[in-house]
C-alpha cells in the first residue's frame, strides 16, 4: 500500500513539473506553438497603439500589412512542416518549409515576388550578400536568412530591435507585417501578427521545429538583429 501511495505522489510530482514546465517555459512557447493562447487573470491589459500603414496596393478591401499577416498565417493553420531541403526549382512543395518560406510567402499577400527582387540585388551586387559567395544560386538564395536580412536592409524600412515588454511605447514599434531577423546564434526570421497578449506583446508567425506556429515576440530568446517594415508607399 505504502509503495502505491508512493508511486501515486510521484506521478503527480512529475505531471505537476510537466506542466508548469509546459505552461512557463519561455512565456508560454511550447502552448502557443500548438495553437493554445493562455492569458494569466493577473496580468494587467496593455492596449497598444495601432499605427500600420492602411495602403491597400491590392484593392481588396485589407491593409497591406494585414494581407501579409493573413497570408502569413496560413502557414499556421496549415501546421507547415519545417523541412530543411535545396529544391530544384527554388520553391518549396506547399506542405513544407522553413522559417525564411514564412517571409516570402507573407510578401505575396501584397503581391511582392520576394525570390525575384532578391535574385535581381544580388545579380548586381553579389558581393553584399555573404552566403552567395560571388556564385549566385536562385534556387536557395532567397531562403537563406542572412541573404533576406541583407535585402531588406537595401531596401525596406529598418526600425528599432529594442524590444521592451512593459513599455507602451516601444511595444507600438512593433507592429502587424513587420519582419524580425536572428542572427547571433541560430539564423532565424518570422513576420509580427496583428495579434497580441494580453500584456501588448505581439505575436511572432515564424517557422521552427516541428511546424508553423505562432508565438509571443517575447518567447524568442535571441537578440534581434533586424527590425524591418515593407515600404509599402513605394511599392
Amino acid at each position: 500500500m505504502k509503495l502505491k501511495k508512493l508511486l501515486l505522489y510521484s506521478s503527480i510530482a512529475i505531471l505537476t513539473v510537466v506542466s508548469l514546465f509546459t505552461i512557463f517555459f519561455r512565456n508560454g512557447m511550447i502552448l502557443d506553438t500548438i495553437g493554445i493562447h493562455l492569458q494569466s487573470p493577473f496580468t494587467k491589459k496593455v492596449v497598444v497603439e495601432k499605427h500600420y500603414s492602411q495602403v491597400d496596393q491590392n484593392e481588396n478591401g485589407v491593409a497591406d500589412p494585414l494581407d501579409i499577416v493573413q497570408t502569413a498565417r496560413k502557414e499556421v493553420e496549415n501546421r507547415t512542416k519545417y523541412e530543411s531541403n535545396y529544391y530544384a526549382e527554388g520553391y518549396p512543395p506547399e506542405s513544407e518549409g522553413v522559417c525564411t518560406d514564412v517571409i516570402w510567402r507573407g510578401l505575396m499577400g501584397i503581391d511582392v515576388e520576394l525570390k525575384d527582387l532578391i535574385d535581381q540585388d544580388i545579380q548586381a551586387n553579389p558581393s553584399l550578400y555573404p552566403r552567395v559567395n560571388e556564385q549566385p544560386d536562385a534556387n536557395i538564395d532567397f531562403r537563406r536568412v542572412p541573404n533576406q536580412f541583407v535585402f531588406l536592409e537595401r531596401h525596406a524600412e529598418s526600425l528599432t530591435t529594442e524590444f521592451i515588454p512593459g513599455d507602451e511605447k516601444n511595444l507600438a514599434e512593433w507592429q502587424p507585417g513587420d519582419i524580425v531577423v536572428y542572427l547571433e546564434g541560430t539564423d532565424h526570421t518570422g513576420i509580427i501578427s496583428d495579434k497580441r497578449a494580453k500584456d501588448g506583446v505581439p505575436y511572432l508567425i515564424h517557422n521552427a521545429p516541428p511546424f508553423a506556429a505562432e508565438i509571443k515576440l517575447s518567447s524568442y530568446s535571441q537578440q534581434i538583429a533586424g527590425h524591418f517594415r515593407w515600404k509599402y508607399e513605394n511599392q
